[in-house]
């Protein structure tokens, strides 16, 4: 990963893309107050371990660095939300990404790709995230949730606002000097609740064939979901279903950068495009860390961690842990089995997996066949995304 480093300018704080890391599988960070955890079976234990590691994290926060519930409520955030009330919320909109579901929406995907291609070859130039990476999976998900693509550029804005800052919590630190990143995140989070919101209003009025509809008209225990439940669903599917592909595409060209062999491979036989997806995921997974809350004291990579403690899952480096992947900084798409973490494992594997990596495929099938060699543009340098504890990048210019 060396030349990837110094290739791409990678900052400091993707640590897990700069080479191996010495250390303890399991460590403690006095200077954050939470445990972090780098190896490959000790993430795999975590994330098949709901009952010991709560995916409820808010709950060892320190009172005050969370808005009061009347400023933001979790109320339906199924990615914090433990059993048997997250089987109940899955369930709700599991069918709407069934493979046969997923399947169906690949001849939308193509003709997509071609337009945005076309609309970029207009322009003269191409840079893959605004041109193609973003719009085409925010446009298939906000059609399948039934809110207007048209307002993507809005999405964007608030994604931007929520995801793209470099910037870590503490349990240490006082709350007081934390305040102005958490204010400064619960303002595009209030603009896209109102916003959802208001398309949920219209809905329980002229009820669609969308999963805005099908959120509104659910009944989990024989009642309706609370309005805000519903809200911060539908945000999860909005934010979720387009930044993962965002970031999936964006990574995936750079490996072919990066490796031109891997490239010449690639073209040589397309049945191997999965396999280069698959291994991009592992190689540099979108979202590079998870975390857990301790319910009780447990033990773990040779150390104990009590109860109620706060746990980072880092991904990123499980997926290079050389206990599970030989060579793993090495992009190899030969890789078999490739049992990466990118979409995590357990109860709350990815739901949108399926649709994500079906948007991988053919959009690299596309810019395969339009461009001949992918490659980046040595003029106008890659930019990544600050986000310590995810992999992508903002800009990615092509030659």
């Amino acid at each position: 990963m060396t030349d990837i480093v110094e290739r791409y300018d990678i900052p400091e704080q993707h640590f897990w893309l700069r080479g191996p890391r010495s250390g303890q599988p399991v460590e403690y960070d006095a200077r954050t107050g939470m445990w972090n955890v780098y190896g490959y079976p000790e993430a795999h234990d975590i994330l098949g371990d709901p009952t010991t590691f709560s995916s409820d994290t808010m709950r060892v926060l320190p009172k005050g660095l969370m808005p009061d519930s009347e400023e933001f409520s979790l109320n339906g955030f199924i990615t914090q939300i433990d059993p048997p009330e997250h089987g109940k919320l899955r369930k709700l909109v599991s069918s709407a990404f069934t493979r046969k579901v997923v399947a169906d929406l690949e001849p939308r995907i193509a003709a997509l790709t071609h337009e945005l291609l076309d609309a970029a070859r207009e322009r003269g130039r191409l840079e893959l995230v605004t041109d193609l990476a973003y719009p085409l999976p925010v446009i298939v998900i906000a059609e399948l949730l039934g809110v207007p693509s048209g307002d993507r550029a809005l999405f964007k804005q608030w994604a931007d606002a929520l995801f793209q800052r470099d910037t870590t919590i503490s349990l240490t630190e006082p709350v007081e000097e934390q305040n102005a990143d958490v204010q400064a995140t619960l303002k595009p989070w209030k603009e896209m609740s109102a916003y959802l919101a208001g398309h949920a209003e219209e809905r329980r009025r002229r009820p669609r064939a969308d999963l805005l509809t099908r959120l509104v008209e659910a009944e989990v225990d024989g009642e309706h979901l609370p309005d805000d439940q519903v809200v911060n669903f539908a945000i999860i599917l909005l934010l979720a279903g387009h930044i993962t592909t965002t970031m999936l595409l964006g990574n995936t060209v750079l490996c072919l950068d990066a490796f031109p062999e891997q490239q010449a491979k690639v073209r040589a036989d397309r049945a191997s495009v999965p396999a280069v997806i698959e291994e991009s995921l592992r190689l540099m997974p979108p979202f590079a860390a998870l975390g857990r809350s301790t319910t009780r004291e447990t033990e773990l990579g040779g150390v104990t961690i009590p109860a109620d403690q706060l746990v980072m899952v880092w991904l990123g480096a499980a997926n290079r842990d050389p206990r599970q992947f030989a060579d793993p900084g090495v992009f190899d798409p030969g890789r078999d089995p490739n049992p990466h973490l990118a979409f995590g494992r357990g109860i709350h594997f990815c739901l949108g997996a399926p649709l994500a990596r079906l948007e991988g495929r053919v959009a690299l099938n596309i810019l395969l066949d339009r461009l001949d060699p992918l490659r980046t543009d040595p003029e106008d340098p890659v930019t990544f995304i600050p986000t310590p504890t995810m992999t992508g990048v903002a800009r990615l210019p092509l030659a």
